[in-house]
């Protein structure tokens, strides 16, 4: 007998990184749920241009996910002003991609900040609000490329592998609980952050609203795996019989070894730039000031 769909009419919800992209598209698909959304990005400015957009039940407050009191100040400030949260989408995420060796240490150092210790610092603090309720759902986002490495994203698909492997020892560790854990794994996603990508054969690419379709789907019927699009649940699933040899032979006929380390410099050009700029307490580095000279390469 199938489940009953949890009805998400009411429930707040915490977004992190929530002012452009996949963030964006995920709150305003809670807002039509009729749910509470509250939106926390660094860039205050545009998270309130799309709480306003979003219209009421919205609001936007500023996080920096590199620090924990900065994510514990926000979701205090967003129960105080919408109520307890039962829903943390650890969403804030950058992707700086490039040959492994040429990553100076600062590129490195950001993209875990963020995308590690982000997750981390969402974990940490609102668990122990959901555990004191006995209620709550915590939806990570990682990556299909937590699932597997791809050439020229050596530390992202790092940082996403550490998501997938946090995300199963949480909610193994909460099991016997009333919260619920997911973990989402999206293919390329037609966001700033894919800009200049290439595309792997027989993989669509995805629109941040398919993404946000599926993260409903599962706080209604819930479920860890949330591959995006679900054809690579069960590419994942073919891939995981095969031997090493074979799963590196089936990437590079898909074409899936390219994705990254073909990408379009040029067209990613923006987007490094603004990601470079993304963890306050570290400096954008030279490769922000070539790119901002337009002479640097992504």
């Amino acid at each position: 007998m199938a489940r009953q769909p949890r009805v998400l009419h009411g429930q707040v919800a915490a977004v992190t990184g929530a002012a452009r992209g996949i963030g964006r598209a995920t709150a305003q698909a809670f807002v039509r749920e009729g749910m509470k959304v509250a939106i926390g990005d660094l860039d205050l400015e545009t998270a309130k241009q799309t709480a306003s957009e979003l219209g009421p039940g919205t609001i936007a407050l500023e996080l920096n996910v590199c620090d924990r009191a900065s994510m514990r100040a926000y979701l205090d400030e967003a129960e105080s002003r919408l109520g307890p949260v039962d829903v943390l989408v650890n969403n804030a995420g950058i992707m700086q991609i490039g040959p492994f060796l040429e990553e100076d240490d600062a590129t490195a150092q950001r993209q875990v900040d963020i995308n590690v210790h982000g997750v981390l610092f969402g974990m940490k603090e609102v668990l122990p609000r959901m555990l004191g309720r006995n209620r709550g759902h915590l939806v990570n986002i990682a990556s299909s490329a937590g699932k597997a490495g791809f050439p020229g994203g050596a530390t992202y698909c790092g940082t996403k592998h550490f998501v997938v492997g946090a995300s199963e020892a949480v909610r193994a560790e909460l099991r016997g609980t009333a919260i619920e854990v997911s973990c989402v794994m999206p293919g390329i996603v037609n966001t700033e952050l894919a800009s200049g990508l290439q595309s792997a054969r027989g993989v669509k690419n995805v629109d941040p609203e398919d993404v946000a379709a599926e993260i409903v789907d599962a706080l209604k019927v819930p479920r860890f795996d949330v591959f995006v699009p679900r054809s690579l649940g069960t590419i994942n699933k073919a891939l995981g019989v095969l031997p090493r040899g074979g799963r590196e032979g089936v990437s590079r006929a898909l074409k899936a070894d390219r994705v990254l380390l073909g990408s379009d410099a040029g067209a990613r050009r923006a987007y490094e730039l603004r990601a470079s700029r993304s963890e306050p307490g570290l400096e954008a580095g030279d490769q922000a000031l070539q790119l901002d000279e337009g002479t640097g390469d992504s």
